[in-house]
């Protein structure tokens, strides 16, 4: 296989194609489809092992646990990729593992919940250990100049693509019987055809994914750029936790990439926290009615992935007009005002209406934030240890957002609450970015 330079075109597509594979995933499981078909299926409250638990909260929880494994393993697997150059095969597997999982799901109802549940998770823990070692390639594929602009297109794909396995699904939830789709077991057929369409997620990952797994570089290509190759160890499930603190290390002498990070852990708190819960929000508080609280969920994640498009193109553009911090700073403080809006949203119009704004700020901040970050770095060929950290720090975040979030919403049996909470995040993050900005521009004057 022909190895394409740092740069190429055909090597920067078929990186950002694997955005449009796996990006059917948070969009049909976590944001769509599933969250809609798990408040069809279970009730309000739930027993659970004795425990008399709001459903809601037992989701968010479920993600909460995963987060918090993936904390735990994402460094071991990073240790692992990198002393071994194995990244593509990592890669490889959690992204089968998560197309496995998804199809798994078809199986899920209240009368077997945790099975459903379990490869709930499963698939949770395949999309983001995959994401782990795609990231990283960034900077290995992409010059500095580029990479804003094919992480927006990464994202832009990712869209696109998962809005139109979006739109085939819709099409075959309200017209089951033009896909010869019927009740079974007295399941009816709109739920059958939310079942078959988890099936439909696995099998567009896996099989999207053969093109970026067939020109991104494998390991001959790390090992022959390494001055030595590292031998493995007994102590190599350390050797990703060595690889964190080393990373860590050298944050002290980067005060910038340093400060950043901090700013990006805080607002993901509220960030990646919110995008998880958005339709479980939506299909419990607004007041829709029996016919149309379907058909209006799906139309509200559409309008948010369609203008997430818009958001991370807007995002690139910007960013190179008053730079990557003003632009996040801007961004924190449209999620911040949303937060504010959301708290008094009860209305379908006025989902409608925080779609849209979610949906454009959604893009913006996480396609900016990963090509900040990659901007950031150090001179390395080690990326898989910064971007390993990047991770950390994003997935820490969402362990403490989702336990929050879920913690608030049993305790007071309303989203409201913890979405108008969660405003104190974006605002913290966009004041250090402020702070940082302000120095870097202090020592550009100097």
């Amino acid at each position: 296989m022909k190895i394409y330079k740092k740069g190429a075109k055909k090597l920067l597509n078929a990186w950002a194609f694997y955005d449009w594979a796996n990006s059917v995933y948070p969009l049909v499981i976590s944001t769509a489809i599933f969250p809609i078909f798990y408040g069809i299926i279970t009730d309000d409250y739930l027993l659970i092992r004795g425990y008399n638990i709001k459903s809601t909260a037992l989701i968010t929880y479920i993600s909460t646990i995963a987060f918090f494994l993936l904390v735990i393993i994402t460094p071991i697997l990073s240790g692992i990729a990198d002393y071994t150059g194995n990244k593509k095969f990592f890669m490889k597997l959690f992204c089968y593992v998560g197309s496995f999982s998804c199809i798994m799901l078809y199986n899920f109802n209240i009368d077997n919940l945790e099975f459903g549940l379990f490869f709930y998770f499963i698939a949770l823990i395949g999309f983001w250990c995959s994401l782990v070692f795609y990231n990283s390639y960034l900077p290995d594929i992409a010059r500095e100049s580029q990479q804003d602009y094919i992480s927006a297109k990464g994202y832009s794909m990712g869209y696109v693509g998962s809005v139109i396995l979006l739109f085939i699904i819709i099409l075959m939830v309200n017209f089951p019987d033009f896909f010869s789709i019927s009740s079974v077991d007295n399941i009816p057929a709109e739920i059958m055809a939310m079942k078959y369409s988890f099936v439909m997620v696995g099998i567009w990952w896996f099989l999207f994914s053969q093109y970026s797994f067939y020109f991104l570089p494998g390991r001959n290509y790390y090992l022959s750029n390494r001055d030595s190759i590292n031998d493995i160890s007994k102590n190599i499930l350390l050797n990703g936790f060595k690889e964190l603190l080393s990373v860590w290390i050298i944050l002290k002498k980067k005060p910038v990439l340093k400060t950043f990070l901090l700013s990006f852990f805080i607002y993901s708190i509220a960030l990646q926290t919110v995008i998880l819960v958005a339709t479980y929000f939506g299909e419990s508080e607004v007041n829709w009615s029996d016919e149309e609280k379907t058909s209006g969920l799906i139309i509200s994640i559409l309008i948010i992935q369609l203008i997430a498009v818009l958001g991370s193109i807007l995002a690139a553009f910007f960013s190179k007009k008053i730079g990557n911090l003003n632009t996040l700073i801007f961004f924190n403080l449209l999620w911040s005002g949303l937060c504010i809006y959301g708290y008094f949203v009860y209305e379908p119009i006025q989902f409608y209406v925080a779609a849209a704004f979610v949906g454009f700020a959604m893009g913006g901040i996480q396609s900016l934030s990963r090509s900040t970050f990659s901007k950031f770095l150090p001179k390395t060929t080690n990326t898989t240890s910064f971007f390993s950290f990047y991770d950390i720090a994003q997935k820490l975040s969402i362990v403490i957002g989702t336990f929050l979030f879920a913690t608030i919403d049993q305790i007071t049996g309303s989203m409201r609450s913890a979405i108008i909470f969660f405003l104190i995040f974006f605002v913290l993050g966009a004041i250090i970015l402020i702070r940082l900005n302000t120095k870097i521009n202090k020592n550009l004057m100097a």
